[in-house]
């Protein structure tokens, strides 16, 4: 017998639609996260607190049999599970096709000064991004580089907006990530810790000298900025050097996300050699 599918006027499915604009995603601090990666890394998640990350999922009868260890999973750690139609998954993913999983998730950014007592080695600054694909891919990046945390600065675009979510491919769950931090005080904080802060900007030094130099292989932190205007001059003053990725062919310039994964594993190579991270 098919499980009955939730209605699309349920009052689950209107508070689950709505997270779809930061005012309620802020007030409820909620966020959607679609997709069988990024649900399963939501429901091995937990909260300081040891609380499910994932607190109710919505999922088409098919994905369900498809996917059955991520519901299984999500069953056993006591999180609501909806089978509802295409329609309706479309309607609180904001997708037009969507993977059949999507999962309410609890905001998960952590505290600046947490981020700082842990002694980060390589870290990741967003400041004045404001494309959510381009943060979360960067997000994503710094994951796979094995950065030890993200920051956002309060000029920055919203961690938990969809196309950020999505783009980031689950990688939301598995490292630290501040938000709302100014650029001075991240700046600031990261120093006291004992991070050298690098601006990557079109303007600076080359990355291979500053490689040959080995000047690289200690606790650093990059700041990305914009996607069409890169960082303002006030903010580049800000860093301990400022430092672009050199163009050896005919390219114009490289997108956000792409230098940022040449900077974060350009830095991670350098301290794996010295032994730092």
């Amino acid at each position: 017998m098919a499980p009955e599918l939730i209605s699309p006027r349920s009052p689950r499915v209107t508070a689950a639609r709505r997270l779809a604009k930061r005012a309620f995603r802020g007030k409820e601090r909620l966020f959607i996260a679609e997709g069988p990666q990024a649900v399963r890394e939501a429901v091995a998640h937990r909260g300081p607190g040891g609380e499910p990350t994932l607190v109710e999922l919505f999922t088409t009868v098919e994905a369900a049999e498809r996917y059955a260890d991520i519901v299984d999973a999500a069953h056993a750690a006591g999180v609501r599970v909806h089978h509802a139609s295409d329609a309706v998954l479309a309607e609180v993913s904001q997708t037009v096709t969507p993977q059949g999983l999507v999962g309410v998730c609890r905001f998960l950014d952590s505290p600046f000064e947490e981020i700082l007592a842990a002694r980060p080695k390589l870290v990741a600054v967003l400041a004045h991004v404001r494309d959510p694909g381009n943060a979360g891919t960067v997000l994503r990046c710094a994951d796979a580089a094995g950065a030890d945390a993200v920051v956002l600065t309060d000029a920055s675009v919203d961690l938990y907006n969809p196309k950020s979510v999505r783009a980031s491919v689950g990688s939301h769950f598995h490292l630290p990530v501040a938000v709302g931090v100014p650029v001075e005080q991240a700046v600031q904080g990261l120093r006291a810790a004992g991070v050298r802060v690098l601006a990557a900007d079109g303007a600076g030094d080359d990355l291979d000298d500053e490689l040959d130099a080995g000047t690289m292989g200690g606790p650093t932190a990059w700041i990305f900025g914009n996607e069409a205007w890169g960082l303002p001059e006030e903010t580049r003053a800000l860093a301990d050097a400022v430092v672009r990725v050199p163009i050896h062919g005919k390219a114009e310039s490289l997108n956000l996300a792409t230098a940022a994964a040449v900077c974060l594993y350009a830095s991670a190579r350098a301290q794996r050699a010295v032994g730092t991270h």
